[in-house]
C-alpha cells in the first residue's frame, strides 16, 4: 500500500458526497454555510495532499515541492479553523440550538466572530509560509518536520482546546448528534498518530478530515429533511385550520338549524289551521324559503366536511325506485309554474334491492336536476335511468338533460370547482352558492362513479352519471311510508320531549299535540332521567342530543342502566350530516329524526313506535 492509496479514495468519496449535496435545494443557514466551506476546503486539500506527497517522495528537496507542502499545511489549518468555527456555532448559546437563517439579525454576533478566526488564521498561515520547513523522503514514504509544521501543529493543538471549552460549557447537549464528529475526530487524530508512527507511508490526516466531513453531512440540518419538515409544519397547520372551519360550519349549521326548525314547525303547523288561501299560499312561501335556505346551508357543510376528510359514504339496502319516485316529485315541486315539460324514463330492469349510500345517490342526482330547473326557462328537463347488470353489480346509468342555458366550452373544465358561476350578468338573479356541482363531483369521486358533461351553449346541456352498486338478492324491501296519519291515531298515547332550546320544545308540542298526543317538556338530561326514576310512563321519548352538561346520548346511556326501562328513545338533533343515523342507532338509540323536524318524517316515526298496527307498503 502506497502514501496515495487513502487520499485517492478519500477524493473520491469526498467528490460524491460534493455532489449529492450540491444537487439538492439548501436552507440559507449559518450552518449550511459552514458546511460548504468545509466540504470545498477537503476538496481542495485532497488534491493538494496528492501533489505535495506524489513531489515529495519524487523529488523531496525541489522549491516546487516545499511550497506545496507548505500550501497543505495552510489549506489543512484552514480546515481545522472552519471546523472550529462550525462547533463554537453549534455549541454557542447565542444560537440555543435553533437554526440561524444567514439574513436574521443576530448574525452580527457571528459574523464578529468568523472575522476573529479569520484574522487568526491569517497570521498563522503567513507563519508558516514563512519558516522553514523540511521534507524527508526515502522513495517510498515522506514526512515533514521543522518550525512551519510545528507551527501548524501547535496551532490545531490550541483549537483542540477551544472545542473541549465547547464541549465543556455544552455538557447538557453532548448527546446531540451534531456534536458526534468531534468525538470522531478526537479518536481519529488519537489513531491516525498511533498508525503513522508504525507505518510511516500510510498518511491518514487528511483521510481522517474526509472522514469527519462526510459524518458531518448527516449530522447537519439535511436540506431534503428540513424541507420535508416544514412542508409537513405546513401541512398541519392547514389541516388545523381546515378542522377549525370545518367545526365552525359545523356549529354554524347546528345554530341555523335551530331558528329554521321553529320556523318550518310552526309554518308546517299553520298550513293545516283554517286560514284564508292567500295565508295559506303565504305560509307555503315560508316553508319554501327555509328548504332554500336549509339546502345552502347542507351544501356548505358539505363541502367543509369533504375537505376535512371527514364525510363518508354509509352504504345500506334500500329501493332505487323510492328514491327515484321522490326525485321525480322533488324536480316538478322545483319547476312549478314554468312552461317546461318533465320527461321521465325508468328501466324496469334496476333491481328492486340495491345495496349502496341512497341519500348521496339521491344528492347528486337533485343538485342535477335542481340546476337544471334554475337554468330552463322554456323547453324541457329530462330525467332519464337505464341499467346494466353484470354478476351482483348493477351500474346504475343515470342522465340529466335539459334545453337551457348551455355551458361554454372553456367553462366545462371549470364546472366542478366551488363557488364558480358563469355568465353572472345573465344569471345574476338565479339563486345558488356555486357548490352543487362541486359537491356532486366529490360525491361521486367517493362513491367511484364518473360524471359526464355535454353542452351546447345557448341550446342546453346533458349529465351523465355511471354508479355502481351492489345487488341485493330480495324481492322486495318493505318499509313503513306514512305521510299523513288520523289526528285520533295516537289519542292518549304520552311523549316527553326533551331539550335546552324553549323553542324547540314550542315547535315539537305544536306538531304533536294536534295529534291527541300528551306532552310533556323538559329543558335537560337530567330532569328527564328524574323524570322516569319518579316512576312516569311514556309511550316515546324525543331526545335532544346537543345539549350542556349532559348530552342526549349520554342520557339515553344512563337511562338504559335504570332497571325496567324500555320505553324507545328517537334522537332529535340539528347534527343532521351523513352518516349521523347510524351513529345515533349505534348509540342505542331506536331511530333519529332532523332538525328542522320534516312533518312526514314525523309521523313515519310515530307510526312506527306508537301506532297498534303499522302501515307498511311492499
Amino acid at each position: 500500500m502506497n502514501s496515495l492509496s487513502f487520499q485517492i479514495l478519500s477524493l473520491f468519496y469526498v467528490g460524491l458526497i460534493l455532489f449529492v449535496y450540491f444537487g439538492k435545494k439548501k436552507l440559507d443557514t449559518l450552518e449550511n454555510r459552514i458546511y460548504v466551506s468545509l466540504l470545498i476546503i477537503n476538496f481542495i486539500n485532497q488534491i493538494v495532499d496528492m501533489i505535495s506527497v506524489y513531489l515529495g517522495i519524487k523529488e523531496p528537496t525541489l522549491p516546487i515541492t516545499n511550497f506545496f507542502t507548505k500550501f497543505y499545511l495552510v489549506i489543512l489549518l484552514l480546515w481545522v479553523f472552519c471546523f472550529t468555527y462550525y462547533i463554537f456555532v453549534i455549541s454557542s448559546k447565542k444560537n440555543m440550538g435553533n437554526t440561524v437563517i444567514w439574513k436574521n439579525k443576530n448574525m452580527g454576533y457571528f459574523k464578529k466572530v468568523f472575522f476573529y478566526f479569520l484574522g487568526t488564521f491569517s497570521i498563522v498561515g503567513i507563519l508558516i509560509f514563512l519558516f522553514p520547513l523540511h521534507v524527508w523522503s526515502d522513495g517510498k514514504s515522506m514526512y515533514t518536520y521543522g518550525p512551519s509544521a510545528i507551527t501548524s501543529y501547535a496551532t490545531t493543538f490550541i483549537c483542540l482546546i477551544i472545542w473541549t471549552i465547547c464541549l465543556w460549557t455544552n455538557a447538557k447537549s453532548l448527546k446531540d448528534k451534531k456534536y458526534l464528529p468531534v468525538f470522531s475526530f478526537v479518536i481519529l487524530a488519537g489513531t491516525s498518530a498511533v498508525i503513522q508512527g508504525l507505518f510511516p507511508q500510510i498518511l491518514l490526516v487528511t483521510s481522517a478530515a474526509s472522514f469527519i466531513t462526510v459524518l458531518t453531512y448527516f449530522t447537519i440540518e439535511n436540506p431534503d429533511m428540513k424541507m420535508i419538515e416544514q412542508l409537513n409544519i405546513a401541512r398541519d397547520q392547514a389541516d388545523k385550520a381546515n378542522n377549525a372551519k370545518s367545526e365552525f360550519l359545523s356549529n354554524m349549521s347546528h345554530e341555523i338549524r335551530t331558528p329554521l326548525n321553529a320556523i318550518v314547525g310552526f309554518s308546517q303547523a299553520l298550513k293545516e289551521e283554517n286560514l284564508p288561501e292567500e295565508a295559506i299560499e303565504e305560509v307555503e312561501d315560508i316553508i319554501s324559503a327555509s328548504s332554500s335556505l336549509l339546502e345552502i346551508v347542507n351544501g356548505i357543510l358539505d363541502i367543509s366536511k369533504i375537505e376535512a376528510g371527514k364525510l363518508e359514504i354509509v352504504n345500506t339496502e334500500y329501493s332505487f325506485k323510492k328514491v327515484y319516485n321522490e326525485l321525480v316529485s322533488l324536480t316538478k315541486a322545483r319547476i312549478g309554474d314554468k312552461q317546461i315539460e318533465f320527461r321521465t324514463h325508468y328501466d324496469e330492469l334496476v333491481p328492486p334491492v340495491l345495496y349502496g349510500d341512497h341519500t348521496r345517490v339521491k344528492q347528486v342526482v337533485l343538485n342535477l336536476l335542481t340546476n337544471a330547473a334554475k337554468y330552463t326557462k322554456e323547453g324541457y328537463i329530462e330525467l332519464k335511468v337505464s341499467t346494466v347488470i353484470k354478476n351482483d353489480i348493477c351500474r346504475l346509468i343515470i342522465s340529466v338533460e335539459d334545453s337551457g342555458i348551455g355551458i361554454k366550452n372553456e367553462n366545462i373544465s371549470q364546472l366542478f370547482s366551488k363557488f364558480e358561476r358563469f355568465d353572472l350578468e345573465k344569471n345574476i338573479t338565479i339563486e345558488g352558492t356555486g357548490l352543487g356541482l362541486a359537491i356532486t363531483k366529490k360525491l361521486m369521486d367517493l362513491m367511484k362513479g364518473k360524471i359526464v358533461v355535454q353542452s351546447v351553449y345557448g341550446k342546453g346541456s346533458k349529465f351523465t352519471l355511471a354508479i355502481d352498486q351492489k345487488i341485493v338478492p330480495k324481492d322486495a324491501l318493505e318499509e313503513i311510508v306514512v305521510e299523513s296519519v288520523d289526528s285520533t291515531s295516537f289519542q292518549n298515547k304520552k311523549i316527553l320531549v326533551v331539550d335546552d332550546n324553549k323553542l324547540n320544545l314550542k315547535v315539537a308540542t305544536r306538531l304533536l299535540t294536534p295529534l291527541g298526543i300528551n306532552v310533556e317538556e323538559v329543558d335537560s338530561g337530567f330532569a328527564c332521567i328524574e323524570k322516569i326514576k319518579e316512576g312516569n310512563k311514556y309511550d316515546l321519548i324525543l331526545l335532544d342530543d346537543m345539549m350542556p352538561k349532559m348530552s342526549g346520548i349520554e342520557t339515553l346511556s344512563y337511562l338504559k342502566g335504570i332497571e325496567n326501562f324500555k320505553i324507545p328513545c328517537i334522537a332529535l338533533t340539528a347534527n343532521a350530516i351523513s352518516g349521523m343515523r347510524e351513529k345515533y342507532i349505534n348509540a342505542g338509540f331506536d331511530d333519529y329524526l332532523s332538525k328542522p323536524i320534516d312533518k312526514n318524517e314525523l309521523n313515519n316515526v310515530l307510526s312506527k313506535f306508537l301506532s297498534t298496527e303499522e302501515k307498511t307498503m311492499v
